[in-house]
Order: structure tokens, then sequence, then C-alpha cells
């Protein structure tokens, strides 16, 4: 077997990308998701993101790929391990460059190891493994982490030497609702009531919803929605990590994977979201308004991405990391795991504590969360 490195997503092309993936797989594996962050400069460059792409080649024979990026920072990838370089800092050595095996920016769960048909999962990670010291070394890197991978690759992962780390999201799911009512009828009278008066209190102010998706996205509609998006940041006195040039490679080269959605009161612009969707999963990314409004957030970015999904029998909703005041709008806590490799041994230990310590309590947390959700009933 043999790993070969690709410092560019455009080299590896398209036909040889989509070989390692059904073209029906989460839109954050697709080449055109990729080849647009670096097309767009949202890659690259000085964004602290340099593709360099791991491929496994079994007697000349591709079996695995796996999109990879060295970082210069830890922005933009939401498993945080900023203590984990300060520690390396005090004792005078270099936490960066890393690598990561992630989709920049997009902390979704899916597929990292993409391979080619037939190939084993385990044999590809056990090879990985063997490689990962000799790459570290001879690109000066100091460690490996794959971030978000998907559950049915964790037991495959577990059974590798590598340091686990479990997080937690908050995720919906569809059960055969055929409306929003039904949906509202599983949860307790509090909570039903709850939600009710916040979606009241946004339909009495006259503010409606337009849903967008592939082709009806026009590019004055992207414009409005890119300037929201920027908004967000800038009130933290921060820059968006995505250009616009990003977006519209979106539009053009993946449309049906896009769905815009648009707050207007009664024909202006409030606030738009930006999902994306597949046939099993609608993933809520990006949010931003141009007026600032009691319960807008929630209708824009969680109601109306529900009714989408009951709508369109969407069965799951990823509606993007962190925010525990999802619990109370009905979803579910859900258990993430990432694997990272450290090419110096002298801080396994104390990583390994780190990561028990961490599970521990996300553990704790998940125990908690699971008995404030406001449904009457286990689901």
């Amino acid at each position: 077997m043999q790993l070969h490195i690709h410092p560019s997503t455009l080299e590896l092309g398209q036909s040889r990308w989509q070989n390692y993936l059904c073209l029906a797989a989460d839109p954050f594996s697709q080449y055109a998701f990729h080849a647009a962050l670096e097309e767009s400069g949202s890659v690259g460059g000085d964004s602290g993101w340099q593709p360099l792409h791991l491929e496994i080649k079994d007697d000349g024979q591709p079996i695995a790929l796996i999109p990879s990026y060295v970082k210069t920072n830890s922005w933009g990838e939401y498993v945080f391990d900023f203590e984990w370089a300060n520690a390396y800092e005090r004792y005078g050595l270099d936490y960066y460059p890393k690598l990561i095996s992630a989709v920049p920016f997009t902390p979704c769960a899916g597929p990292r190891v993409l391979l080619a048909k037939d190939a084993d999962l385990t044999k590809v990670l056990s090879f990985l493994s063997q490689q990962l010291p000799h790459m570290c070394a001879q690109l000066k890197l100091s460690s490996w982490h794959w971030l978000f991978a998907q559950e049915p690759d964790w037991k495959f992962a577990k059974a590798q030497s590598w340091h686990q780390r479990t997080g937690c999201q908050y995720h919906w799911y569809n059960h055969n609702y055929t409306q929003f009512e039904d949906f509202t009828a599983k949860l307790t009278s509090r909570k039903r009531k709850s939600i009710k008066k916040e979606r009241r209190v946004i339909a009495e102010q006259g503010i409606t919803f337009t849903w967008q998706q592939g082709q009806e996205i026009s590019l004055q509609s992207l414009k409005e929605f890119y300037a929201c998006y920027q908004s967000t940041y800038l009130k933290r006195r921060q820059q968006g990590y995505l250009t616009y040039e990003f977006f519209c490679a979106l539009l053009t080269q993946m449309p049906d994977k896009l769905l815009l959605v648009t707050a207007s009161n009664p024909s202006t612009p409030l606030a738009y979201a930006l999902f994306f969707v597949d046939d099993k999963t609608l993933y809520g990314r990006y949010w931003g308004c141009l007026e600032e409004v009691e319960f807008l957030h929630f209708e824009t970015c969680y109601y109306q991405g529900i009714d989408y999904c009951i709508a369109n029998n969407i069965a799951h909703f990823d509606a993007g990391a962190q925010g525990e005041h999802k619990l109370a709008r009905g979803f579910i806590p859900k258990t993430t795991h990432s694997y990272h490799y450290l090419a110096e041994k002298g801080f396994d230990s104390a990583i390994e504590q780190f990561c028990a310590t961490e599970e521990e309590q996300i553990t704790g947390y998940m125990q908690w969360a699971h008995t404030a959700l406001p449904y009457k009933a286990q689901l």
C-alpha cells in the first residue's frame, strides 16, 4: 500500500474525487464543496487552512481518499484544542502546523475517510496508523486529527491507538409527522404553548417566510444573505470565514444542495438562513439578520427547518453546533466523536487523561440533557 498526498483539491479533479463516493453522499463530502473553498480563497493563502488530501492506493489501485488540511491555527474546527496548543508552547514545542481530516468551518459528522467500492476500512485505518509517524516527521506536523467522524466508523477508529474526544450536538428527528402540529403534540403542554407563542409573535408582526432551493435562489438574494452572514461576525468584531465567491460557486456547482430561507416584513428582507440538504438530512449552517426581532432566530433557523423536513419527508435535521436552547425546542442531544494522533509521545498520558475527563463530563451532561427534553414520553 502507498500513501500519496495532494496539495490541491483542483489537482485531484472531480471525476477522481467522486469515484470515492456516491453522488447521494452528504453535501460536504462532495468535490464541488471542497473545490469551491479553494477556488474562492476561503482556504489557502493566509486563511490558516491549506489543502493536503491523503490518498491511499493498494497495488496501484486507489482505495481511499481522506480530505485533509494543514492548519496553522485552531479556528473554524469546532473541536477545540487551544489547551493542547498552550501546553505545547509551555514546553517550547510547536503545535502548529498540524493536519486535520475535516470539512472546513463545518461541524457536521460525516464520512471523512472516503472509500472506493469494496475497500476495507479496517485495512485503510491500520495502514494510515502505521504511516502517521513518518508523515508527521517528514512534513514537520505535530499531530493528526480526524474530526466529526460518522457513527458507522467509530468502532473501526477505536481499534486504533488514537485518542478519542467526545462532544455533544442537538439534532431533530422526523417521526413521520405530516404537519408541525404533529410534532408539537408530542411535547408537554408547557413547551407546546411556548413554541406556539414564539411562532405567534412572529406571525402577528406580519413576518413571512419564503423557501428558495437550487436554481430558484437569485444572485440578489445571495448577496443579501451574504451581507447578513457577515453581520453576525461583525457584531463580534470578526470577519466571516467564507467569501461571497464561495457561495456563488456552490450555487453554480451544487445548487440542488442549497436551501435559502428568507424572512420578510412584509416584503422587505429581515433575515436569511442558508441550509444544505440531501436525501436524508437538512443541515442548518449560516444565518444573519438585518434587524433584531424577538424569536426571529428560532423561527428562521429552527421552526422553518422543521417545517421543511415535514413537508419534504426529510428524516433528520442537523441545526448546527452548540446551542443548549435547542433542547426546549425538541432537538435531541447527540454524541460526536473525533480521533487524534500526536507525534510527541510525551503528551500521550496527559492527553489521555484530558479526553477521559472530558468524556465523563459530556456523558454526565448528556444524561441531564435527556431529562430536560420537552417530550411527554421517550421517542
